[in-house]
């Protein structure tokens, strides 16, 4: 068992970690369409890449309709294994859409995992982004 300051530095270690083994400017909320973010996760239990719709109501509708729309895209050409949740339910109990890919069996606190997970969470964001740069104009219409 590990002690929160442990956790903490063991979060820390692998972040500054996959930044320098891939060093990259990744898109994340720099995205230019109001509520449309791509996020990296990586806990005790698994590691998780996704395309978040998180806005007013409205908003995440429109945006939400449209990469729906792209789903057959998605699937079919990038990511085959993309899970698309309409009501996805933060740990702080926020509702947002998610499309995302998940590693299962990994861990941030077994540093024998964290080879694989880095090599996932690149491939998985670098997909998603070039997804995104094909498609951004259909997505922001």
């Amino acid at each position: 068992m590990f002690s929160k300051e442990e956790s903490r530095k063991l979060r820390e270690e692998f972040w500054i970690a996959f930044g320098k083994s891939f060093p990259n400017k990744w898109t994340l909320y720099k995205t230019k369409v109001k509520g449309l973010s791509f996020k990296f996760h990586f806990d005790f239990k698994m590691a998780m890449v996704s395309i978040d719709v998180d806005s007013d109501f409205e908003q995440r509708i429109k945006v939400w309709d449209k990469l729906v729309a792209l789903k057959s895209i998605l699937l079919d050409e990038y990511l085959p294994e993309a899970f698309y949740e309409d009501f996805f339910i933060l740990d702080n109990q926020k509702d947002i859409s998610r499309i995302y890919v998940q590693l299962d069996n990994v861990s941030i606190h077994n540093k024998n995992s964290w080879r694989k997970t880095m090599v996932f969470l690149n491939k998985s964001m670098l997909t998603i982004e070039t997804f995104y740069e094909e498609y951004k104009d259909i997505i922001d219409s």
